[in-house]
């Protein structure tokens, strides 16, 4: 069974920073990643990282966002800076084979809210 428990979100003005982390119990070898969705707009894939660290990113957060995992802790972690308003999105860990997090296998934490303000 896996587990997926989000901290670190809150509010920060525009090109602030904040630390996401997901504290992941049985996630394995899995691939995991950070969803976002604000309200009125769809889920986007903000990164990904496999079980060997390769890390994927969207367009609109490349260079300012980084994502990383510690197995030791089995965290994930997410690293936001330069903030921007339309970041501002409920943020969710997620956990799955292939990163097919629309699997019926997909895990998926309660999310954390951003809120970037201008």
């Amino acid at each position: 069974q896996v587990q997926l428990v989000e901290s670190g979100g809150g509010s920060v003005q525009a090109g602030g920073s904040l630390r996401l982390s997901c504290a992941a119990s049985g996630a394995g070898r899995y691939c995991m990643g950070w969803i976002r969705q604000a309200p009125g707009k769809e889920r986007e894939e903000v990164s990904t990282i496999n079980y060997y660290g390769t890390a994927t990113y969207t367009d609109s957060v490349k260079g300012r966002f980084t994502i990383s995992k510690d197995n030791a802790k089995s965290t994930l972690y997410l690293q936001m800076n330069s903030l921007k308003p339309e970041d501002t999105a409920m943020y969710y860990c997620v956990a799955a084979y292939l990163c097919n997090w629309y699997s019926g296998g997909a895990y998926w934490g309660q999310g954390t809210q951003v809120t970037v303000s201008s």
